[in-house]
């Protein structure tokens, strides 16, 4: 009887590690259900049925939740339960095709470093490189890098 309980308490103990590294990531119920049951299988072979019960229990415990993960994770469970969609959609940038380099518009939102400008007449995703910008500023795009649109506040030229 003490031998049925011992192997009980591997198999709950393993099928709640499976379940936990695989299922529910992170330390949950399972994991630390796991973690008890494996411990006390090991406990109770130590007390009940002596030292040399006690350490093959604990080698085949250890062997068991190798294996089990090993088994677990060469079988196609994996490949059920993984995702198998492409994204393919891409983000309308129609308006960011449209500018330019050195095309003048106006801070539609202020920019601390991202906002919404108008350009060219598109509401469009631009950057500052300027730092802090506020609203209705006059800016010009200065470069394009990688679909981000940086831009600059226009230098007012002063006449003294």
């Amino acid at each position: 009887m003490d031998i049925l309980i011992i192997i009980g308490l591997i198999i709950a103990g393993i099928i709640l590690f499976l379940i936990e590294i695989f299922v529910i990531p992170g330390i949950s119920f399972a994991g630390i259900g796991a973690f008890f049951c494996l411990i006390y299988a090991n406990y109770f072979a130590f007390s009940n049925l002596g030292n040399t019960a006690g350490f093959i229990t604990l080698a085949a415990s250890a062997i068991a939740c190798v294996a089990s993960l090993i088994i677990f994770m060469k079988s196609k469970t994996l490949d059920k339960m993984a995702l198998k969609k492409n994204i393919t959609s891409t983000v309308d940038n129609k308006a960011e095709q449209s500018v330019k380099v050195g095309d003048e518009g106006i801070a539609f939102t202020r920019l601390a470093l991202i906002g919404m400008a108008d350009i060219n007449g598109h509401h469009v995703e631009v950057r500052s490189i300027d730092g802090y910008i506020e609203e209705k500023t006059p800016i010009v795009v200065s470069r394009i890098d990688n679909g981000t649109i940086l831009v600059e506040r226009i230098k007012q030229e002063t006449t003294n």
